[in-house]
């Protein structure tokens, strides 16, 4: 290629790598974006919820205490579509569950807050609140509970775990802890949390919650099989068949 030829597909090659930049830019930033997004209570799984989120914004209306928003246009494949910041302001849960009620696709339904032919909002699971125990100052021996009051589920989402101040060696810590399996995400106690960054904070569960691997399994737990139904018959007991087979190879005893 010759240098005048070069020099002419420079700018080309630099547009087509500012493009691309560009691109994979704003690839990372959505995915972050949907991947840290907390939605209205009874919102479907999150890929079944934009969906069918029509992005018409009766959910946003419906809520009688502004804690809904619409994402900007400018977040691409969450645009139009309701969530909430819980340090700004929390959901308050509703027991009528109003935001549900208004959405015309069901993309938030009663049935995700449904257990036992109930609905509840206490059943919801917008969030999982976390707490960062090094900047929270009751695990620094600072009597506060600031998030256990504003707790709607008080002594049940968050309870209260009291131990020995190794400081004074006279008084009580009270330390809070999340109970993961009540917490419904509302926010409440990040936006009561009094630290100038709140130490407590709600996420989406998927983000906090993990997850056990199939070659693992609670012995003492007979519900737990469960999680291995999706496991084909055969690989199993090809596994079992090869595992024995290798326990039981006498040649492995032998000295060599």
């Amino acid at each position: 290629m010759s240098r005048r030829k070069l020099l002419g597909n420079l700018p080309k090659g630099l547009a087509t790598l500012g493009l691309g930049g560009l691109f994979w830019g704003s690839l990372v930033k959505e995915t972050s974006a949907e991947s840290l997004v907390l939605r209205p209570p009874g919102a479907l799984p999150e890929k079944d919820f934009l969906k069918a989120c029509l992005k018409c914004g009766q959910c946003v209306e419906a809520c009688p205490y502004d804690t809904l928003k619409l994402a900007p246009a400018a977040a691409d494949n969450l645009a139009g579509t309701p969530y909430f910041e819980p340090r700004a302001i929390p959901c308050y849960m509703c027991t009528d569950f109003p935001c549900i009620k208004k959405c015309p696709s069901e993309a938030l339904s009663e049935k995700e807050i449904t257990i036992d032919g109930e609905a509840s909002i206490n059943n919801s699971k917008m969030g999982l609140a976390v707490v960062h125990k090094e900047s929270c100052i009751a695990y620094e021996g600072i009597h506060c509970s600031a998030c256990y009051r504003a707790c709607p589920l008080m002594g049940e989402a968050i309870q209260l775990i009291f131990d020995k101040n190794e400081v004074t060696q006279k008084h009580a810590n009270l330390k809070p802890v999340v109970n993961g399996d009540i917490c419904t995400g509302c926010g409440l106690c990040e936006h009561a949390c009094i630290m100038e960054e709140s130490a407590i904070k709600v996420l989406p569960p998927h983000v906090i919650e993990g997850k056990a691997g199939t070659h693992y399994i609670k012995s003492w737990d007979p519900a737990d099989e469960n999680r291995l139904t999706d496991i084909p018959e055969t690989k199993k007991k090809e596994d079992v068949e090869s595992t024995l087979d290798y326990l039981n190879d006498d040649n492995l005893l032998d000295d060599e």
